[in-house]
């Protein structure tokens, strides 16, 4: 049988490969800290939050960054990380839950706050999980997502594809797995918006620089868990891209351009969820 490329949403990858622990995660996390501008997303959650307390629902909590900012920051928070890895939990003060976004094990309309940062793209069907978090969210409750635009560092696909051509020995070559094409900033809107009865896009638009091919190397790595039945030679691929990348550094530094967003979706107080979209 045929080898088929794994998807952002496999299941079985997601819980048993590429989130068994946080070192991938913690990669592609640690690329943001060659970003300018520099956002403080964890800050622009609290800010976006305001003065709401009660219960946080931290799902897809992966490492716990949102989690730790909002204990330190919110003590009288009742905030709840919930994962599908139960591996990624293990280190994390509780309250944890291993739990699926589209089946959140929550009251109706329980929660202030339900966070989705940079993790519906993993979901199967995203909407569901948008469901899912209108249902828990109290009528003054609020949804705060995050996810990448389809031009999100592209510079990384035309490395990629230039290494991977050179190593199958073709014209053009793939480009690399972006998880987040199946949940991408530019459907957002439309899509939290059949939940939600107010929503509002920020842009978080940036460039990375480095002076050496490490970070983006680590972040390329990150992905490995994705590349069985790519056609691709992973290691091989991986090793050419290092030799382009130095070749590059030549010229003056790697610049990658970030194209990100931040969705928030609004309950109203005296209306049901509505469709709407973003300004």
């Amino acid at each position: 049988m045929e080898d088929r490329p794994r998807t952002s949403n496999d299941r079985s990858l997601l819980t048993g490969h590429a989130y068994r622990d946080d070192r991938p995660l913690a990669a592609r996390q640690r690329l943001y800290d060659h970003q300018r501008p520099r956002y403080d997303l964890p800050g622009m959650v609290l800010e976006q939050a305001g003065e709401r307390t009660g219960v946080w629902a931290d799902v897809g909590c992966g490492n716990g960054r949102y989690l730790e900012r909002i204990r330190a920051e919110r003590p009288a928070v009742r905030t709840i990380g919930l994962d599908l890895s139960a591996s990624m939990l293990t280190d994390l003060p509780g309250p944890v839950v291993c739990a699926d976004a589209a089946r959140l094990p929550l009251r109706s309309r329980s929660a202030q706050v339900v966070l989705a940062m940079h993790m519906l793209y993993h979901v199967d069907t995203p909407e569901q999980a948008l469901e899912e978090a209108a249902r828990v969210l109290a009528p003054d409750g609020i949804l705060i997502a995050s996810t990448n635009a389809c031009a999100d560092k592209a510079e990384l696909d035309e490395w990629w594809a230039r290494a991977a051509a050179d190593v199958l020995g073709t014209d053009t070559g793939p480009k690399r797995m972006k998880l987040s094409d199946h949940f991408p900033a530019e459907r957002a809107a439309e899509a939290v918006g059949v939940h939600f009865a107010e929503v509002d896009v920020i842009a978080l638009d940036g460039v990375i620089e480095v002076d050496t091919p490490a970070p983006i190397l680590d972040h390329y790595a990150s992905y490995q868990a994705w590349s069985e039945g790519t056609g691709v030679p992973f290691e091989a691929t991986l090793e050419r891209v290092s030799s382009v990348l130095s070749a590059r550094l030549k010229d003056g530094p790697l610049r990658i351009t970030t194209r990100q967003a931040l969705i928030i979706g609004r309950r109203s107080l005296t209306h049901g969820p509505q469709p709407t979209t973003g300004r």
